[in-house]
């Protein structure tokens, strides 16, 4: 069983940082690919920021600059954000592509919530 469990979450006065991380553990054989994606209440879920495993970046136009992906082995995952608005208030999900032997699928944490408050 292939899982994804990211952590890291919380309340946070604008301005300020959080660190989310994401580790996915099971009999994975190759992962292609792992970003971050988040849903605000109310809106469809979107992308954040993804990397490849050829360590391809992509951001998000709203969070470039502010947040950074990075990966310090294949099923570790962070997300560093700072300057954080009200804007990046939402639940924020780790996804992967990856594989188990017998072809790519996608895969998604639960999810850990991000609030940004005064």
């Amino acid at each position: 069983q292939v899982q994804l469990v990211e952590s890291g979450g919380g309340l946070v006065q604008p301005g300020g940082s959080l660190r989310l991380s994401c580790v996915a553990s099971g009999r994975i054989v190759g992962i292609y690919a792992m970003g971050w994606y988040r849903q605000a209440p109310g809106k469809e879920r979107e992308l954040v920021a993804t990397i490849t495993s050829g360590g391809k970046i992509n951001y998000a136009a709203s969070v470039k600059g502010r947040f950074t992906i990075s990966r310090d082995n294949p099923k570790n995952l962070y997300l560093e954000m700072n300057s954080l608005n009200p804007a990046d208030t939402a639940v924020y999900y780790c996804n992967a592509v990856l594989t188990t032997g017998s072809g790519p699928f996608d895969r998604w944490g639960q999810g850990t919530q991000v609030t940004v408050s005064s």
